[in-house]
């Protein structure tokens, strides 16, 4: 590897491996993520802590790797189904506090992706908060990271009723 390339190499692991912060915002372990190749969609996922005074709220995303980005979260219904819906408030950010994004959970959702996620990319994730403003966050594709609990497969999702027993693993 030549030297200009090893530069490059080892500038954007340090640019990957520090949080990104604004403000009082800071984002720590990002990765995106898409069920297979094929995925039309994939989400993104990572925890937002707030170390200020005052609570904030997370009121959108934005990416060029999708037609479209929304803010997500599952919710059980009445019936015992688990429901991906999309949060147009947005999640509220308390002071001293955190956003917990993971699968199964909130969520980044990129929706009509522009090309495939492939293992090692890094995509470039806006997001906007209602008094922060906007956080540019360089997040890395992670294809083989397995959940922290249950299993929601993002790219063959009806994004509609979900049987939360019965799960597709892989996504």
């Amino acid at each position: 590897m030549s030297f200009p390339m090893f530069r490059a190499a080892l500038l954007a692991a340090i640019a990957l491996a520090t949080p990104a912060l604004a403000a009082d915002i800071e984002i720590h372990d990002p990765y995106a993520r898409t069920s297979s190749a094929m995925a039309t969609s994939g989400a993104a996922f990572m925890v937002i802590h707030n170390h200020g005074t005052t609570p904030d709220r997370l009121i959108g995303a934005a990416s060029p790797v999708a037609e479209k980005v929304e803010l997500h979260t599952h919710k059980e219904n009445a019936q015992g189904v688990m429901q991906m819906i999309h949060v147009a408030e947005g999640f509220d950010l308390p002071a001293g506090g955190e956003i917990l994004m993971q699968r199964g959970g909130h969520h980044v959702m990129f929706l009509g992706l522009t090309a495939p996620l492939n293992q090692g990319d890094t995509v470039p994730v806006t997001l906007t908060f209602e008094k922060a403003g906007d956080v540019v966050v360089a997040v890395p594709v992670d294809l083989d990271r397995k959940p922290d609990h249950g299993t929601m497969n993002h790219g063959t999702m009806d994004h509609g009723k979900m049987d939360h027993g019965k799960a597709k693993t892989g996504g």
